[in-house]
C-alpha cells in the first residue's frame, strides 16, 4: 500500500507520492493506471517527491497520464512545493526538476482549508529561444510550447486544433504542448491549452502560462482551472527571474495498492 495525495493547481491535477524511501516503482504501467480517471485515481499527471543532495530540499518526478517520464511541469513543481511544505520542509524550497533548480515559495497556506498560493521559478528564456513558426510562436519553458492568438477561444476547437497541431513533425518532431490565446477586455489573457503525453485539454498548464505571459507580454492569465500571475524581467537577450504565481489545494488523501510483480 502506497500512500499518496491528490492536489491540483487551478484545476491541472497531480498524484503525489513522497518516495524518498524508494518503496514506490512508477512503471509506465503503473503510472497510466493511477492516472486513469475510471479505473484508477484519476489525474493529469503523476509526481514523486525524491531524495536528493547537493543542496536541493528534494526532486522532482513528473509523469504525464500515459505512464511516461514527462518534462517540467509548472503547476505540477507548485503542487509538489506545497506538499513538502505540508511534509514539514517550510516555506521556502529549493529543489531539482527536469530542467535543473527551481526555487519555490510558499506565499499563502490555509492549513484548514488545505489551500494556498504557491510561487515558483522557472527557467530563463533567451530570445533566441523564441521562434515565429506557424501562425504564432515556440518556445521552451521548462516544456515545448506553440503558442496562437485565435479569435472565440470560449468556443474554439482546442482539442481538434491542439491535436493536429502537436502532430506536425516537420515542425515539432518530438511533438509539442498547445496554447491558444485570447484578449480579455480587462486586459489579462485567456489561455487554453492542449498537453502533450495528457493528449487532451487541461484546465491548465503552468509551463503553458508562463510561455504565453513571455511571448504577448501579458502578466495577468486566466485559465479554465484559476487565474495566474506571471512575472518575469525582459532584458535585451531575454527574459530573466520568471516567475510562476498561482492556486493550489490538496483534495484528498488515500492509498493506493500496487500491481503484484
Amino acid at each position: 500500500m502506497i500512500p499518496f495525495y491528490k492536489f491540483d493547481g487551478a484545476g491541472n491535477d497531480f498524484v503525489v507520492i513522497d518516495n524518498r524511501d524508494g518503496r514506490f516503482e512508477a512503471t509506465e504501467a503503473e503510472v497510466a493506471k493511477i492516472c486513469h480517471r475510471r479505473f484508477g485515481v484519476g489525474a493529469d499527471g503523476l509526481m514523486t517527491l525524491e531524495a536528493a543532495s547537493d543542496g536541493f530540499d528534494f526532486e522532482m518526478k513528473y509523469y504525464n497520464s500515459d505512464g511516461r517520464l514527462g518534462s517540467m511541469c509548472g503547476n505540477g513543481g507548485r503542487c509538489i512545493a506545497a506538499f513538502a511544505h505540508v511534509l514539514g520542509m517550510g516555506k521556502k524550497l529549493h529543489f531539482k526538476g527536469y530542467d535543473g533548480p527551481h526555487d519555490a515559495e510558499i506565499v499563502m497556506w490555509d492549513e484548514e482549508r488545505r489551500l494556498g498560493i504557491v510561487k515558483l521559478g522557472m527557467r530563463s528564456v533567451a530570445s533566441s529561444e523564441v521562434r515565429r513558426c506557424l501562425d504564432g510562436w515556440f518556445l521552451d519553458t521548462g516544456s515545448p510550447h506553440y503558442v496562437q492568438r485565435v479569435s472565440d477561444l470560449e468556443h474554439f476547437d482546442v482539442l481538434g486544433e491542439g491535436r493536429r497541431i502537436r502532430n506536425i513533425v516537420e515542425e515539432f518532431p518530438q511533438g509539442t504542448n498547445v496554447d491558444f490565446v485570447e484578449d480579455l477586455p480587462d486586459g489579462r489573457l485567456f489561455v487554453r491549452t492542449y498537453e502533450r503525453g495528457v493528449e487532451d485539454e487541461t484546465w491548465a498548464c503552468g509551463t503553458g502560462v508562463t510561455a504565453c505571459a513571455i511571448v504577448t507580454g501579458n502578466h495577468g492569465i486566466v485559465s479554465r482551472g484559476g487565474d495566474f500571475k506571471v512575472t518575469f524581467d525582459a532584458t535585451g537577450t531575454g527574459y530573466e527571474n520568471v516567475c510562476l504565481i498561482g492556486p493550489v489545494a490538496l483534495n484528498f488523501v488515500g492509498e493506493w495498492t500496487c500491481s503484484a510483480r
